[in-house]
């Protein structure tokens, strides 16, 4: 398109609770930092949804035309069990109960999230990992000791009484987050965190390094602070996150931010946080045993772009809650886009002239630009995607900007990529093209009643039979 999107940016800023419009820190850049995973097991649903956010965050900044740095950090040391300063490390526990290194565990969870990215078609970002950086860390400890922390025991703390306006982000003022956090003896403030943490006497951990306050590891909220500025620098763009960050590790980062600039700079100039999924039946917690995690939705026949689709139709600021019924809503939604886009998907992109499409395409930055208001634009990719008598070249090349921004390859899916083999199927792919072919030869012979026991058959193994369409047939998904 040869005319630049004109509506201006503007995005929640969770800091102020106001929208604000996107004044980039570097003219033409957009350096964006989001908190990824603790790599001790696989990601639930509702931990992916923050990466659609972000990806969707991102997608829109570089549609808008700014270059963008966009990191997600891999956290494979330092997040207890919990958001308080003492416990188990979630990769110490996870590597014991399972025999393995903590490395090994790290790895292992690390590469399974990266692929559950690249299956919602969220673009490549760096994936540093907090133990490329624990000098770092240390030296960042080193430099606010003096003056913002105190020793205990069990290792260093921050002092959150020195920095100003301590928790105005997450807007608890006393106790409203902290009830969260259990009390460490010695502790000035319940609020007051562990920038480090000693390895307790007797005990050996699998990741602990030596610094000026003991052997041990750092805490969880230093490596945010210390891997966003070595690879955004201070102050940059964007930080985000889920809505539980909010309230203590985001606070705890602004706090380090600000002691380390020695200015009330939060480090970021906009927090942008997304809100809970929520799951009714309880399964959203890895403490369930078979938790809702993205592989557990393919094993029943939902492609993975159906939970992507999900996601856009709700605000990113709006709980979310899940179900069966809504992602097998979604799935059969994102089928009819497949469907209405086919047509234009192989003709050569032209520049949009005709007034319709101009007008939709304005109307889409417009909802975008409007802190990316997905369950407008998601109407309006509609709208676009089922057009009659338009010119395929203008559909695709407006279709092609859409999809940029909102991510569901809708010119590179076929429908047929969207049918996903439940694990629990007892039929193949072959035995269901043979079937059906006895089925069009009784059907042949007016044999109306072996028809229907075949078509009744394959329906029996979860095959949905398709007259006159020209797929055929299609997996049925299971919410069981």
């Amino acid at each position: 398109m040869t005319d630049a999107p004109a509506s201006p940016l503007k995005l929640f800023n969770s800091l102020t609770r106001s929208l604000e419009p996107f004044e980039p820190v570097h003219p033409g850049e957009a350096r964006v930092y989001s908190c990824g995973p603790t790599v001790y097991n696989y990601q639930h649903i509702g931990n992916m949804r923050a990466y659609v956010f972000g990806d969707t965050l991102g997608r829109t900044l570089s549609y808008k035309g700014y270059k963008l740095t966009h990191v997600i950090n891999i956290t494979d040391v330092g997040h207890l069990t919990s958001d308080a300063d003492a416990g188990d490390d979630k990769m110490e526990k996870a590597a014991a109960a399972q025999g393995k290194s903590a490395w090994d565990i790290a790895a292992f969870y690390q590469a399974d999230f990266e692929t559950d990215l690249a299956r919602l078609n969220i673009r490549d970002k760096q994936h540093p990992r907090a133990t490329e950086y624990v000098e770092a860390m240390i030296q960042w400890g080193k430099s606010i000791a003096d003056k913002h922390c105190y020793e205990l025991d069990g290792g260093l703390y921050f002092d959150t009484a020195t920095v100003p306006d301590y928790g105005r982000l997450a807007r608890h003022g006393t106790d409203e987050g902290e009830s969260r956090i259990d009390p460490v003896d010695g502790k000035r403030a319940l609020a007051d965190f562990a920038i480090w943490r000693k390895t307790p006497a007797g005990e050996t951990r699998q990741m602990e390094w030596d610094s000026p306050w003991g052997r041990g590891a750092p805490g969880w909220h230093l490596e945010c602070s210390v891997m966003s500025e070595a690879l955004l620098g201070f102050p940059f763009d964007i930080h985000t996150g889920g809505i539980d960050h909010r309230e203590i590790h985001h606070p705890n980062e602004i706090a380090q931010n600000q002691a380390h600039s020695c200015s009330p700079d939060s480090g970021a100039r906009i927090w942008m946080h997304n809100n809970f999924l929520v799951d009714r039946s309880g399964k959203m917690s890895k403490s369930s045993g078979e938790f809702l995690r993205l592989q557990l939705l393919i094993d029943k026949g939902y492609h993975p772009l159906a939970y992507r689709l999900m996601c856009l139709q709700a605000h990113y600021r709006s709980e979310l809650e899940f179900s069966w019924d809504g992602l097998g809503a979604a799935l059969t939604r994102l089928k009819r886009l497949v469907m209405a886009a086919a047509p234009a998907r192989d003709a050569e992109p032209a520049e949009p002239t005709d007034r319709r499409l101009v007008d939709l395409l304005a109307k889409f930055d417009a909802a975008m630009s409007d802190d990316l208001n997905t369950p407008v634009a998601l109407t309006l990719l509609e709208e676009t995607a089922a057009m009659k008598k338009i010119d395929a070249g203008q559909k695709h090349a407006a279709l092609a900007a859409m999809d940029a921004v909102l991510g569901l390859n809708l010119l590179t899916i076929a429908r047929a990529d969207l049918r996903v083999r439940p694990k629990t199927a007892t039929i193949g792919e072959d035995e269901i093209e043979a079937t059906l072919a006895r089925r069009k030869d009784a059907r042949a012979a007016k044999d109306f009643a072996a028809s229907d026991a075949l078509r009744d058959e394959l329906v029996a193994a979860g095959v949905e039979v398709m007259d006159g369409d020209p797929l055929g047939w299609d997996w049925q998904p299971s919410a069981n």
